[in-house]
């Protein structure tokens, strides 16, 4: 159940399952690393991270009905041993097939932790600093995202291995499980029958939630879709390399590392409802910036600040659907969780404006995205 006061000994062991959370994004530089390892082709190499996201819109409502039988902390420790089983499996034997197995293994481990996570959050939390601490918990993630690909450079050329990585994760995983076994958490328990599919998707018959789980769907392919196609915009653009095109995808991330920040402060003092207007005003503002920026520079700026704007429309969704109805967490979870498919919907809708328009063209996709996302705003305020 929502706290009072903040309770440090439970609240640090369920934030720290958020960096575990964290460890997927190493798919991204694991499998350049396994495509030059065996000589894969590009079509070949892009099964290895979508084994990854086809779990999140298979198992992520049956998690959400597990947990509410279960338990959120049974359910999340489950998915932390999954995820460092599939860490491991490289070790037994590198090939192939066995990184094929390593990333659905993974992919089940982090659908398990993202559906169960947040909902255990609401639980360690105090009702007004909810929004807060989970910015707090994306801000985390974002940083453990940054970082996987230098601790896996370091490794390759300090120790001769780049799989070192997915060791250290995989025993991360492992005491991080260990240490939420041990504390005490008294989780909500919803006076009303266990959750069934019936039950969680006859939720999308609510409006609310169905505008919320439609946001996270546009959230999601908002954030892959800038992260794919940013730097063929510029290079179309501004006729740049590859090499310097790649620059606006770290600004990107950076952007939304530094607002995840700003966020975890700024929500304590402004409210949820309030706040989600003003990042998706600065994302659509930085939108604007691409069309109109006249050089490398300005573009970046504009690419900045969409992420700025991005970095904490996910918690916001997230705390704002929990707050309205909290006794169905577990079920909303495993929704909006599925949601995260729309990583793998919208990307490919730019992709073809792209080629059948230009790329800058494509933008007008994610404007469309948040103009949605806009109106939402307006209407949780209303519907508060």
């Amino acid at each position: 159940m929502t706290t009072d006061k903040t309770q440090w000994n439970k609240l640090i062991p369920v934030l720290l399952t958020f960096v575990v959370m964290g460890f997927v994004d190493i798919i991204g530089v694991a499998t350049s690393y396994i495509k030059q390892d065996f000589e894969l082709t590009n079509f070949i190499a892009q099964f290895l991270p979508m084994m990854v996201l086809v779990w999140f819109f298979i198992l992520s409502v049956p998690v959400g009905i597990l947990q509410d039988k279960y338990g959120k902390r049974n359910m999340l420790n489950l998915g932390m041993v999954i995820q460092a089983v599939g860490l491991g499996v490289p070790f037994l034997h590198y090939s192939f097939g066995m990184m094929f197995a390593s990333f659905i293994l993974l992919g089940i481990g982090n659908t398990i932790i993202q559906v169960s996570a947040n909902p255990l959050l609401q639980d360690v939390s105090p009702a007004d600093k909810l929004a807060s601490f989970l910015s707090s918990s994306q801000f985390i993630k974002a940083i453990i995202s940054f970082s996987g690909p230098l601790i896996a450079a370091f490794m390759a050329s300090q120790m001769g291995n780049w799989r070192l990585v997915l060791a250290v994760y995989g025993v991360a995983s492992i005491l991080v499980a260990v240490w939420l076994s041990l504390t005490p958490i008294v989780e909500s328990k919803p006076d009303r029958k266990p959750a069934t599919f019936a039950s969680c998707f006859g939720l999308l018959k609510n409006r609310f939630v169905a505008f919320m789980a439609l946001s996270i769907f546009l959230i999601v392919g908002i954030e892959v879709a800038i992260n794919t196609n940013i730097a063929t915009i510029l290079i179309s653009k501004y006729g740049i390399t590859m090499e310097k095109a790649a620059l606006g995808i770290s600004i990107f991330f950076a952007g939304e590392t530094i607002s995840r920040l700003i966020g975890a402060i700024v929500l304590n003092w402004i409210k949820p409802r309030v706040f989600l207007f003003l990042t998706v005003l600065i994302s659509l503002l930085g939108v604007a910036g691409i069309f109109v920026a006249p050089g490398f520079t300005t573009a970046l700026v504009a690419i900045f600040l969409i992420g700025l704007g991005a970095g904490n429309l996910f918690p916001i969704i997230f705390s704002l659907s929990l707050e309205k109805m909290p006794d169905r967490a577990n079920e909303i979870s495993g929704l909006l969780i599925m949601a995260v498919s729309g990583g793998a919907v919208i990307p490919p809708i730019v992709g073809l404006v792209s080629t059948m328009v230009s790329p800058l063209a494509s933008m007008l996709v994610v404007a469309g995205c948040l103009f949605y996302l806009l109106w939402v705003s307006f209407y949780v305020r209303k519907e508060k």
